[in-house]
Formats: C-alpha cells, sequence, structure tokens
C-alpha cells in the first residue's frame, strides 16, 4: 500500500464509520495519547522500566498503526499530501545530513 492509498483508504474509512473528522486539535491531542501508548510499550520492551501489574499487555505493531491511522487524519484535514512531504523531507535529510553522521564519533564501532 502506498502513502496515497492509505491516506484514501483512511478517508473512506472515516466518511463510512467514523462520520466525519474529529478537529485538528482533537486529532493532535489524539495523536500524542497514541504516542504515549507506543512509548510506553518501548520503555518496558526494549527500555529499563518493568511493566506494572495493572499495566495491559499491548502490541507494539498495533500502537504503530494507530499513530499513523491518526497522522494520516491530520494529513487528510490539513491537506498535506504525504507522499510529497516525506520525499520531501527525505531529500532533506539527505542532503543536510550526508557527511554528518559518517563523522559522529558516537556511531562509530
Amino acid at each position: 500500500m502506498t502513502l496515497s492509498e492509505a491516506q484514501h483508504l483512511v478517508d473512506e474509512w472515516i466518511k463510512k464509520v467514523g462520520v466525519r473528522y474529529f478537529s485538528e486539535l482533537t486529532n493532535t491531542a489524539l495523536l500524542m495519547e497514541e504516542v504515549g501508548e507506543l512509548a510506553r510499550i518501548m520503555a518496558r520492551q526494549y527500555g529499563e522500566q518493568s511493566a506494572k501489574a495493572s499495566d495491559k499487555p499491548g502490541s507494539l505493531a498495533d500502537e504503530m498503526a494507530d499513530v499513523l491511522f491518526v497522522l494520516i487524519c491530520l494529513a487528510n484535514q490539513t491537506g498535506v499530501d504525504l507522499t510529497e512531504a516525506f520525499e520531501k523531507n527525505l531529500r532533506k535529510k539527505t542532503n543536510r545530513d550526508a557527511e554528518r553522521h559518517k563523522n559522529n564519533p558516537k556511531l562509530q564501532t
């Protein structure tokens, strides 16, 4: 699936199942909530934090998909073509960081 197809699929889902998009502000808050849920799993699975008895086991893939879904909603609402934006962003990073990471002693193994 391409980013463009994902944007179209989310838009169709919103129209058929979700009734309408939440406001941009609400979706931004929901994005932060989903990122927090992803961070909780990362901290417990890959970091030093242990799970609490009250922690429900979460799926890393599912939380990442939740983040992507809300991000796509925001892109659709604000008229951002994610394919174009991602390609442009990758070009920016490539130009900016062409030598930066190669010359970073912290990354030398």
